[in-house]
């Protein structure tokens, strides 16, 4: 709520500010067929989880101990961050298509609770007391492509939807190899390296003498099942992981 208050705040501000500017501010941008900028991304991620219906039940490999089942699995949202770039078509007067490639580091997290109340880390990633937490580690390079439709101008701000897809690539998805010789229930969640999602948000472009700054906010959810599926106890119990980002962006066009 305080991050909310905040953000509403400093575009309140930024936007008054814009409105006693005068002339053409921003560049003149919008009179070009094909413009660029950068922009800069808070995300916090997080899983949407799908479970199976014996999801409780121990690993095969731990049957005869009831108090290796599960009692709960939890997502946790985790900050990360973008940095890219800025690619924008004009189309109409009130439609661009817009191209933004980005780099993204943002991390997710699933915490497990076992019966025994037992908790084990991974690789100096300390759990939570009674949980079992595992981080799967990402580095992406994404390829967003979307449409912007805008409103008129009003002296030197307008409101904004934004509707598209994406396709991410995780260069940095760790190999199979690096479980070899974990036993079971040492072992690391792995997701997809590749994850398609859809993307929506809404944003404001703000005029400024040389240049257009647009906050933004976007919520992107991936369309398909991104674990990749192994056999030990952090992925059996798993029917579908779907990643969910909520993303804030500041654009310099």
């Amino acid at each position: 709520m305080i991050k909310i208050k905040t953000f509403i705040c400093f575009i309140l501000l930024i936007s008054s500010i814009s409105c006693f500017a005068q002339g053409n501010y921003g560049g003149g941008v919008d009179d070009e067929t094909l413009h660029f900028g950068f922009g800069f991304q808070y995300i916090s991620s997080e899983y949407k989880i799908q479970k199976f219906a014996d999801w409780q039940a121990p690993f095969p490999e731990f049957a005869s101990d009831p108090n290796k089942g599960l009692k709960s699995i939890r997502s946790i949202q985790n900050p990360g961050f973008g940095i890219g770039f800025v690619s924008d078509l004009y189309i109409t007067p009130n439609v661009n298509l817009r191209f933004t490639p980005i780099f993204v580091f943002a991390d997710r997290i699933i915490d497990y609770e076992f019966n025994d109340g037992m908790s084990h880390d991974w690789h100096g990633v300390k759990s939570p007391e009674g949980f079992t937490r595992r981080v799967v580690n990402s580095t992406m390079f994404e390829f967003p492509v979307g449409i912007k439709l805008k409103s008129d101008r009003r002296n030197n701000f307008r409101a904004y939807l934004l509707a598209g897809g994406k396709y991410g690539i995780d260069i940095g998805a760790k190999k199979n190899a690096d479980d070899e010789g974990e036993i079971a229930i040492n072992m690391q969640l792995k997701n997809n390296k590749g994850i398609l999602s859809y993307e929506v948000g809404i944003g404001f472009d703000l005029y400024f003498e040389f240049f257009k700054l647009s906050p933004e906010i976007k919520l992107s959810n991936s369309i398909k099942n991104i674990l990749k599926r192994e056999d030990h106890p952090y992925s059996s119990p798993i029917e579908k992981l779907y990643l969910r980002n909520f993303v804030f962006s500041l654009y310099f066009e």
